[in-house]
């Protein structure tokens, strides 16, 4: 299998120049071709074939060859910038090219490298050396205080999948497909045209695709498989409640506390302050306040209006709605800081000429301060979905620790539970893994897709 992978990126490697380089010759396709050979067989080799070895299922080698063909098309990508740095198609920065000339005295260009080298260590030791160890550890059976680990190579990974080879690979193609198809639809249609209206609601339902078939290649346990598309499903449902919650409340608040008002300075900064408040804090309080036997919404609702409220912990609805509203209320200050400094940047000439022509406040709202608030709002979708990935840990554990049956388990907490509450690093460092290609696909799909529609200014 890896002699036929190596062979295929021999051939592909000079197709790849030919669609990418231009005026090719004979000496770049043979370059492309040993590149792509290069690149294609770094894993397998770092990972002694072992997705390819004679006791590993077909999911290994859909691994095994997923593996080649990213390290093949990432080396291309470099020979290509290589390439285009020889035709002078791109040019290096002149502060790291040659001399930096300032005022009279010369400096080398080893000087930003020296001035830069504190901050690389620390990235060095801090972040990319753990971030390879996790990987490394990913592949690995171990526990917690035990001196040995056995090397199971994908099996951490393929355990949270379904086991059918074909369902696995053409679920994600078909949802790929579809919004490749929805976006040509939309772009080779007639604005305004029913055609267009028909692809612009075709788009969002290929956008749905895409979690759809994600949600049916995680494995739903039995046969030896780990249970992981519940955790993918209250994964998705608290994020989007989250980030939707914590950017609409956001917004709503700081566009009622934009008015000038006596004391609004003072009003404002107790809107962030929530900010500042830890989601372990901030679980705490909630906590407090939903607590079943001696909370202070419970008592309030029980002895002013003699309603009985359930416990939110034997109900999965209520469960996902607390931690919501936690992290919610914890981000929403981050979320009104960043609004309230946008909507100073909104022209007020188009308002008083939308309100001259008679536009409601509605209409000023959506066709004047929204796109305005496009490139906040953008920036905000980002790191509030980072914030709902990786810090609701601390608030899940103390309002609910996962339960009811591991409804409120998302996938952060899943990890920590697994990886570091159970002793089982490998597991733990995979799931880890999958989450951080995730966070990276979602955060690169948005650049793509919402980044596009944002507008800077007048451009």
């Amino acid at each position: 299998m890896l002699i036929v992978g190596l062979v295929i990126a021999a051939l592909v490697g000079p197709l790849w120049v030919w669609r990418n380089i231009e005026d090719p010759s004979v000496q770049r396709y043979g370059i492309g071709s040993a590149v792509a050979v290069l690149g294609a067989a770094v894993t397998p080799i770092a990972m002694g074939q072992c997705g390819f070895a004679e006791n590993t299922s077909s999911v290994d080698h859909l691994f095994a060859w997923g593996l080649m063909v990213g390290g093949g098309w990432f080396a291309l990508a470099i020979m290509k910038a290589v390439f285009d740095r020889v035709d002078g198609k791109t040019q290096a920065g002149s502060s790291m090219a040659g001399e930096i000339r300032t005022r009279g005295f010369r400096l080398g260009w080893w000087v930003p490298w020296v001035l830069l080298s504190p901050t690389l260590i620390i990235l060095i030791v801090f972040l990319y050396v753990p971030a390879v160890s996790t990987f490394t550890l990913a592949t690995k059976l171990t526990r917690l205080g035990a001196p040995k680990s056995i090397d199971v190579c994908f099996g951490n990974f393929t355990e949270l999948l379904i086991t059918n080879p074909f369902q696995l690979v053409a679920y994600p193609l078909i949802a790929i497909a579809l919004v490749y198809g929805a976006n040509y639809w939309s772009n080779h249609s007639t604005p305004g045209s029913t055609s267009r209206r028909f692809a612009d609601i075709a788009t969002p339902i290929a956008a749905l695709s895409v979690f759809v078939a994600l949600y049916a290649i995680f494995s739903p346990g039995g046969g030896g498989q780990v249970a992981y598309r519940p955790v993918y499903v209250t994964t998705i449902i608290i994020s989007v409640g989250i980030v939707a919650t914590g950017m609409i409340g956001g917004l709503a608040i700081a566009y009622l506390a934009f008015r000038q008002i006596g004391g609004g300075g003072v009003y404002r900064t107790l809107l962030i302050w929530p900010y500042a408040i830890s989601p372990a804090v901030a679980g705490l309080l909630f906590f407090m306040i939903f607590d079943p036997s001696a909370g202070i919404f419970t008592y309030t609702m029980d002895n002013l209006f003699g309603v009985q409220v359930p416990n939110y912990r034997e109900s999965a609805i209520l469960a996902q709605l607390s931690i919501i509203l936690a992290s919610s209320w914890k981000i929403i200050g981050y979320n009104i800081l960043f609004y309230l400094a946008g909507l100073q940047t909104v022209s007020t000439d188009q308002i008083e000429a939308a309100l001259l022509d008679g536009a409601s406040a509605w209409q000023r709202f959506t066709k004047i301060v929204l796109p305005a608030l496009s490139p906040i709002t953008f920036f905000l979708l980002v790191t509030n979905l980072t914030y709902a990935f990786f810090e609701v840990y601390a608030t899940i554990d103390f309002m609910t620790k996962g339960a009811p049956a591991g409804k409120t388990s998302v996938a952060i907490y899943e990890i920590i539970r697994i990886g570091v509450n159970n002793g089982d690093l490998g597991r733990g460092a995979a799931q880890s893994v999958l989450l951080f290609l995730a966070v990276i696909g979602i955060t690169l799909w948005q650049f793509k897709t919402s980044g596009e529609r944002v507008s800077y200014g007048g451009s």
